[in-house]
């Protein structure tokens, strides 16, 4: 959904001005500003106020790299690889500085120098790249394994750890177990403010905000579409983040007042070892990163960088500072006088990054964005009517009726993932798909609820159905057994086969099979269903039909409550199902193509009409414009020769791309500049070729619509299909994977 992106792509300035506070922050640490006017003072503003700023920046990377919904292996290994290269550029940049303190000379050189490359940096402030390193990757497996309840857990317990190392030390170490335990953990690390007892947990705590945030915004988004879902949940949404500025002030304000009490009362006691780590860090932190998000506008991410190098070169202006303190005899002003000497080392570190950046800038090149300009062919996904078919959807079902998206097949050609997720984010906890490798991939993405598995699985593949949470549909009896055999625990639908005679067990047998299988050990029964194969027709005849399909699933539950079954949840209708038999009261409605905006053919009939929007549009570019004379021929064959002088262009779309070939000399047509446009000669596996002769103003780059609405004039999918021979969900679904997807 394009305006969707582009508002999210300006709603983070609140964060990027942090970024450049917090960089001050950290500064302020290394130089004790108000140390020659207070110590405590300067301790509350040190070792207490200024402690948020590094965990904001591990939030900050948890926010933009952990997510529920995206557990792609490369965005790991791009943040790991970028990090990495920036600490071994610092590393490199610091070694004069090195050498200058004898950093080189000490005993046990190597051990030393490899605890400090992985834990706690070379030099007093680098140890921050390699815990984002650490502190990344565990959050990261943490998620993907566990989901953030269990993840925070296990992250939080590490933290915990991590505390009584740093500012709770002295509470546990006159007891020799623990101080023993310590003493071990720091031969290996100087502290436990690193990547594996520190960093976690913020980094859990930013994907955890990030998918809230956006599942938030669908919310809002699908109840925009309709009063009924409005009621129900939009104004929970609303109450919820009713004045969040203010509450999460208030938050921020309360803990970071108590994390005042809290470190004065160890400061007092002395039980510090390090004071990098705080009970009212973690909610402190988190009040204050939800505060920030409030702040929305354009982004300024130069200041990213800017607050970046600041952080990295701050101590090389401390030095800087202080050498030309000595040169110009002004150690009085520059280094005594604690309040200049921070002013002097901002502005030196700041002046430098800005230049750097300014620089970096010039003489980089900036990367081009990926949009409809770059693609020769594309389909344009709209989530936005895809939220909206959600709500017009669920406003049609019975009470206490879920809907089950139907993802099989790419989404029916629309993009599993990314119609999967949008779907998972606007409250949908029920899919269904066609393999289990499709329901992998579904988790993999980071979709949660119920994923059946609507076809056939190889039962040696029980394991994966039980390591993913898969749900196996049940295709007859001695397939139960087999998959009972495995000896794995799953949950599985049964399929009762009403008259379609494709898969499922004959609701005409003896009752006593399926009585059998409820009672196998290792199969849990949570669904039963059958499928209607005339329900998208009205005809007198298909509708008897469908009642006596109708008839006998409900003849089979009847004979299963008899015997004493508990039924378990029950569906019926798919998309016509719903349109054309509303009233049934079933647990789900398998919507499939009527999800996607669109029927299977132009000409359908159904009872209930609804406001569904296509999802979907298919654009191709004008590459080419050729002039052709009267008589002259167009494409393979020879099968359209112009009538007169002719201007014909070339669109780079074609069958491979799953634009049908049938097309071809079926007075089919594309719009461009809201003109029809005819489809001539026949279409070519790459490349198709329209007649523009009597369309104005027709330039190279132009759109060309093959599916959608430009201006005033609109062609279907149904009609595409209707017209090239086939049904809207074969249309969309060999929509080939080379064309790009556009939100």
């Amino acid at each position: 959904m394009k305006s969707e992106k582009k508002n999210d792509e300006k709603s983070y300035t609140g964060i990027d001005y942090f970024r450049l506070a917090a960089a001050l922050l950290i500064i302020t640490i290394h130089t004790s500003p108000l140390a020659g006017f207070s110590e405590t003072a300067d301790f509350i503003l040190t070792r207490i106020f200024a402690r948020v700023a590094v965990p904001f920046f591990f939030v900050t990377s948890g926010f933009f790299l952990i997510s529920r919904y995206n557990y792609q292996i490369g965005k790991l290994s791009a943040f790991v690889r970028k990090t990495a290269i920036i600490y071994g550029a610092a590393i490199l940049l610091y070694i004069p500085v090195n050498l200058y303190n004898g950093y080189f000379k000490m005993e046990n050189l190597l051990p030393n120098l490899i605890k400090d490359i992985v834990f706690d940096g070379t030099l007093y402030h680098l140890w921050y790249l390699p815990a984002s390193i650490l502190g990344g990757v565990i959050a990261w497996y943490l998620v993907k394994k566990l989901d953030y309840q269990k993840a925070f857990a296990v992250a939080a317990v590490l933290y915990l750890i991590g505390l009584f190392g740093d500012s709770y030390y002295g509470v546990i170490g006159s007891i020799s177990v623990c101080s023993s335990f310590y003493a071990l953990i720091f031969q290996v690390s100087d502290y436990t403010r690193n990547g594996i007892f520190f960093a976690p947990v913020f980094f859990v705590m930013g994907g955890f905000i990030a998918d809230q945030r956006e599942e938030t915004a669908w919310k809002k988004l699908v109840c925009s579409h309709s009063e009924q879902e409005c009621a129900a949940g939009s104004s929970k949404i609303d109450l919820l983040h009713e004045n969040r500025i203010l509450w999460n002030g208030i938050g921020m304000g309360l803990t970071l007042a108590l994390m005042l009490a809290e470190g004065l009362t160890l400061h007092h006691f002395q039980v510090q070892r390090h004071d990098s780590m705080y009970v009212f860090l973690l909610p402190c932190v988190y009040f204050l990163f939800l505060l920030l998000l409030q702040f929305r506008g354009n982004r300024y991410v130069w200041l990213r960088d800017v607050s970046l190098i600041i952080y990295l070169i701050h101590p090389m202006m401390i030095v800087v500072i202080r050498l030309a303190a000595k040169l110009f005899h002004l150690q009085a002003l520059l280094v005594d006088n604690s309040v200049i000497h921070f002013l002097a080392v901002t502005a030196a570190s700041a002046a430098f990054s800005v230049a750097a950046v300014a620089l970096w800038h010039r003489l980089g090149q900036k990367r081009k964005k990926h949009n409809t300009n770059t693609e020769r062919a594309y389909m344009e996904i709209s989530l936005e009517n895809l939220a909206h078919n959600v709500a017009v959807l669920r406003s049609a079902m019975p009470s206490k009726c879920e809907l089950m998206a139907v993802v099989k097949a790419e989404a029916y050609g629309h993009g599993m993932c990314e119609i999967a997720i949008c779907l998972d984010k606007i409250g949908v906890r029920a899919f269904a798909a066609a393999t289990i490798d499709e329901g992998i991939k579904l988790r993999r993405c980071g979709v949660r609820g119920e994923i059946l598995i609507l076809g056939f699985t190889a039962p040696e593949r029980a394991g994966e159905l039980r390591k993913y949470d898969l749900t196996q549909t049940l295709i007859d009896y001695d397939y139960a057994c087999r998959l009972n055999e495995q000896g794995c625990k799953i949950k599985a639908h049964m399929k009762i086969d009403t008259g379609m005679h494709r898969l499922g067990f004959d609701s005409d047998l003896n009752i006593e099979e399926i009585l059998r299988v409820f009672a196998m050990e290792h199969l849990c029964i949570s669904g039963i269903y059958t499928h209607l194969c005339v329900a998208d027709s009205l005809d007198e005849e298909d509708v008897c039909f469908t009642r006596q399909q109708i008839a006998g699933f409900y003849g089979v539950l009847k004979q299963l409550k008899k015997e004493g079954i508990r039924i378990p949840k029950i569906h019926i209708q798919s998309s016509y199902g719903l349109l054309n038999y509303p009233e049934l009261k079933c647990s789900y409605v398998r919507a499939g193509v009527a999800l996607y905006g669109v029927l299977s053919t132009p000409d359908a009939q159904t009872k209930l009409q609804l406001d569904l929007r296509p999802v979907l549009s298919l654009k191709a570019k004008v590459i080419l414009l050729r002039f052709v004379s009267q008589g002259e021929s167009v494409g393979y064959g020879r099968t359209f020769v112009t009538d007169r002088d002719s201007v014909i262009a070339i669109l780079p779309i074609g069958y491979a791309d799953g634009f049908p070939r049938s097309l071809s000399g079926r007075d089919s047509y594309v719009l461009i500049n809201g003109s029809w446009a005819p489809i001539v000669g026949r279409i070519c596996m790459d490349q198709l070729a329209v007649d523009v002769t009597d369309i104005a103003g027709v330039e190279v780059g132009m759109t060309a619509t093959l599916i959608g609405t430009d201006g005033s004039e609109t062609i279907d999918a149904p009609t595409v299909a209707y017209d090239s021979g086939s049904i809207t969900n074969e249309l969309l679904s060999r929509l080939g994977n080379r064309l790009g997807r556009i939100q």
